[in-house]
């Protein structure tokens, strides 16, 4: 067959094998020409292929990724396939491009699964992930003893300065809304407690349901959510933004450990706001309550207090408040551990903080359960 002679590419057949030859600018920026003249060649009668880039004036990614295309072309046809070049490093950029060029102009599809074995393999992935979390909790956890340790031989020891700072920001500034919130729910309590509890003529039991009942388990379990949703993602997106802008990487670097530096001070700081907060809101949810008791069902403060004073003693108070600190440091936690998951983008940066929040709260109300149970089986 004739020599055929294309511009920068030159394809000739002789006893059934194709030979193509190419000459000129084979970089990105003189592509565009090649790849219309490559496209336009058939492969379809010959018995092999040979593809000789020895003349080329320039050569980069872009021709090796070119010669990878025919490469390929040729083996979907069954044809045997030669790459020619006495260059030792065009050969190298051609295998490299080789290597990691996914295969074909498509993602690979993912495996379509049956619904049980979907199921059964979705299950399976959440359980690894939770087992990576705790790993990474432990891991977290031991970082933040550790570095305290290893900075009180440099007489530096743990910065009292960031953890005053974090606790002004996770207790004092978030205690209006704290105590807001627990009012409202407090008054909401007495209300439906009382419009039950008047049929059988006990309005007075009122105090009992609310004292009880938001000491042990609605003052603490309200003020923890809301740190998930105000303290936890504020964590997670400061620590994942300074993770996608290298400063943890910069901290390692100038030989500071990210986690006793950036995560101790928090866990530190949460672990004291939350038991003053859920304090707090038990305050301002009996106050709450008591407000809501003198106008809806004429119970005086003086004879709020004398009942509730009956109803509840320090074991009660004390039984919704162990509960904080072991909250605290799941939120924290989780919400670290989120962080140092985020990856270089925004999307990375709202999921993962969204994730904090779930979590948390999650956590939150299991450790709750765990408790009541706990508390269930000793008599508490």
């Amino acid at each position: 067959m004739p020599v055929v002679s294309v511009a920068q590419v030159t394809s000739s057949a002789e006893g059934g094998g194709m030979s193509l030859v190419a000459t000129g600018d084979w970089s990105v920026s003189g592509l565009g020409k090649v790849d219309s003249q490559l496209s336009a060649i058939k492969y379809d009668d010959a018995k092999s292929v040979s593809f000789d880039t020895s003349g080329v004036s320039a050569f980069d990614t872009g021709g090796a990724w070119l010669v990878e295309r025919v490469r390929r072309r040729a083996e979907e046809l069954g044809i045997p396939f030669t790459h020619i070049d006495g260059s030792d490093t065009r050969n190298e950029l051609v295998d490299v491009v080789r290597t990691y060029e996914p295969a074909g102009h498509l993602p690979p599809r993912k495996a379509e699964f049956g619904p049980i074995y979907g199921t059964l393999n979705s299950i399976g992935l959440f359980m690894a992930g939770l087992w990576k979390d705790f790993l990474a909790g432990c891991n977290v956890i031991g970082a933040a003893i550790r570095g305290p340790q290893l900075k009180a031989v440099q007489r530096r020891g743990i910065r009292l300065t960031s953890i005053v700072h974090h606790v002004d920001h996770m207790c004092l500034r978030a205690f209006p809304v704290i105590a807001v919130m627990s009012m409202l729910i407090g008054a909401v309590i007495a209300q439906q407690g009382a419009l039950q509890l008047k049929y059988f003529g006990e309005e007075l039991l009122t105090v009992n349901l609310v004292g009880i009942l938001h000491l042990r388990e609605i003052g603490v379990l309200l003020t923890a959510v809301m740190v998930s949703g105000r303290t936890g993602s504020a964590i997670t997106a400061e620590i994942g933004t300074m993770k996608m802008r290298d400063e943890i990487d910069a901290l390692r670097v100038i030989g500071l450990n990210p986690i006793a530096v950036l995560i101790l001070p928090r866990l530190v700081a949460i672990i004291i706001a939350v038991p003053i907060l859920a304090l707090l809101a038990d305050l301002t949810g009996l106050f709450g309550a008591m407000i809501v008791s003198w106008f809806y069902i004429d119970i005086p403060p003086g004879q709020f207090i004398t009942v509730l004073n009956s109803a509840i003693d320090l074991s009660t108070v004390f039984a919704g408040l162990i509960k904080a600190p072991f909250m605290a440091l799941a939120i924290g936690l989780i919400a670290a551990i989120e962080g140092l998951k985020v990856s270089g983008s925004a999307e990375s940066l709202g999921l993962h903080t969204t994730n904090a929040v779930v979590r948390s709260i999650f956590a939150v109300i299991l450790i709750d359960g765990l408790f009541a149970i706990f508390y269930g089986a000793i008599d508490y």
